[in-house]
């Protein structure tokens, strides 16, 4: 019911939360192996990350215009390897600006990344339509910067690649 309206590819992302954390507690959510971070912590970081296009989104509108910038033939591949494969690189260090400071507890954590996912669509779509598909909207802090077009798509890679360690924490 939540996500009906979404862009079909930030609604993948959304069913695979759901998928990853369906009948999920808080003590499930916050049980983590040693060393790593807990299922609550993977979301609330994704929920920064979501967060983080948020907020540039409404730069963009705020100024009028996209604020990315012309990418290096580096940041093209790199976007391609994760945008158009859809392989996201394992073991990467998080920017510090989405790393988890463990304060929403479990549910807190599920409520924050889908109340983001939300608002991160509908600020794609105003993005999309007020300054089309195809303009570097944002610059990504690793990837450089990403058209509109490929915003969706780089929160669905990133967010699939969590899932896959949400779901591992599932038995601890």
């Amino acid at each position: 019911m939540l996500g009906r309206s979404l862009n079909p590819t930030l609604q993948s992302a959304l069913a695979a939360i759901d998928a990853a954390t369906a009948g999920m507690d808080e003590r499930q959510l916050l049980a983590a192996p040693p060393g790593k971070w807990s299922s609550a912590q993977i979301l609330e970081h994704l929920g920064l990350a979501f967060s983080g296009t948020v907020k540039g989104m409404q730069r963009c509108l705020e100024a009028g215009a996209p604020l990315g910038h012309r990418p290096t033939l580096k940041q093209r591949a790199m976007a391609g390897l994760v945008v158009g494969v859809g392989y996201f690189p394992p073991r990467r260090k998080s920017p510090a600006m989405v790393e988890p400071k463990g304060t929403l507890g479990g549910l807190g954590s599920l409520r924050f990344i889908r109340e983001q996912l939300i608002a991160m669509d509908a600020l794609q779509q105003q993005c999309e339509k007020k300054f089309g598909a195809s303009v570097y909207l944002l610059d990504h802090p690793v990837l450089g910067p990403l058209k509109t077009l490929e915003w969706p798509r780089f929160h669905w890679v990133h967010t699939r690649h969590h899932m896959k360690q949400v779901q591992s924490r599932r038995g601890l």
